[in-house]
């Protein structure tokens, strides 16, 4: 077995992420844990505000003030990423983990041409290259982002370029120095959904060539199926069901999972089905209620719901659910098999 083989790639262990602003403190990641192996592709799914991001921050040490890791830790390749110094988390960023941002226009300088910022993110890590194969490495990454015409291109700046050949810029730049994984928050919401599915097969294809980890952090369940090897879900801070796609797709454990892939568009579905949301709103993360953080929403909610927090039930082969219904599903087949 190799090396590769035994160890994870990525690491996380109850990860708590707080933000202490005047209004009191916002529990925005309430304890999360899950691994990434080498090669694989994780979807971390749920609506805006469910601390999605901002777990990705903190793997990055992206977090801006008020917001601090309070609890947990983060292993990337068996090292304690929390306590890298300035210099050790500038060489993690970028040479061992690399982030594509939501919105690309933001994130590439307008004053800058595109071949001068490529060059510049190569050479930030990579002080020894010279000029001339910065330069080769950065059409590289062009080319292989599906950008044609490419010393042209490296002259021209980001308002020249449409809003999916900004993205493919974002995923050449995220994968100039080769990182071993690749968080992508979002990549392709803004885009349409053809550009979106040649960005999602751009990232398949460099994925299979490269066997980088990727985190894949969406509200939509349609991007996962066609990406992800394995989906967390999370709602208010917290994961409340893991597990791998197609567990997830045909065998979701939890209320909120099913509402989720209840209310998407799907291709097979009948003419007269409607979409069906989920009720209510999300939690007021300043004060949230006691026990399940989504009971208020759940048709199925008992009265343990609104009292305890639900531990996980495991449902086999890494698929479990943070849901009560589940814990009493297991407990009376578990009484079932002991009289029996």
């Amino acid at each position: 077995m190799s090396n590769t083989e035994d160890k994870k790639l990525l690491e996380i262990k109850d990860l708590k992420v707080s933000f202490f602003t005047p209004a009191g403190e916002v529990k925005a990641v309430g304890g999360i844990s899950y691994d990434l192996g080498y090669g694989e592709v994780m979807g971390i799914v749920g609506e805006s505000g469910s601390g999605k991001s901002v777990e990705a921050y903190s793997i990055m040490g992206l977090l801006q003030s008020p917001g601090k890791v309070i609890g947990g830790s983060i292993s990337f390749e068996g090292e304690d990423v929390l306590s890298y110094d300035k210099n050790q988390m500038i060489d993690f960023r970028g040479n061992k983990v690399a982030m594509i941002f939501q919105n690309p226009m933001t994130c590439l300088n307008p004053v800058y041409t595109i071949g001068n910022q490529l060059i510049e993110a190569l050479r930030a890590h990579n002080k020894e290259i010279s000029a001339h194969d910065a330069s080769k490495r950065a059409m590289e990454m062009l080319e292989l982002v599906g950008i044609n015409n490419l010393e042209k291109r490296m002259k021209q700046y980001p308002h020249e370029f449409s809003g999916g050949m900004r993205q493919r810029v974002m995923i050449a730049m995220g994968l100039i120095c080769s990182p071993k994984l690749l968080i992508a928050d979002e990549p392709t919401t803004a885009l349409d959904v053809t550009i979106q599915a040649q960005i999602l097969e751009i990232m398949k294809d460099i994925q299979k060539k490269t066997g980088m980890g990727i985190i894949f952090i969406t509200h939509n369940f349609g991007v996962v199926a066609e990406i992800c090897d394995k989906v967390s879900v999370m709602y208010a801070g917290r994961i409340v069901e893991q597990g791998k796609v197609d567990d997830i797709y045909y065998k979701p454990a939890h209320p909120y999972t099913i509402g989720l892939l209840r209310s998407m568009p799907r291709v097979d579905a009948e003419e007269y089905e409607r979409l069906i949301p989920i009720d209510g709103t999300p939690v007021d993360m300043c004060c949230p209620p006691e026990g399940c953080l989504f009971a208020p929403r759940c048709e199925k909610c008992m009265q343990i719901c609104f009292k305890k927090v639900p531990p996980y039930a495991e449902l086999g082969d890494g698929h479990r659910s943070a849901c009560w219904l589940r814990v009493q599903e297991q407990m009376s087949g578990k009484e079932e098999q002991d009289n029996g």
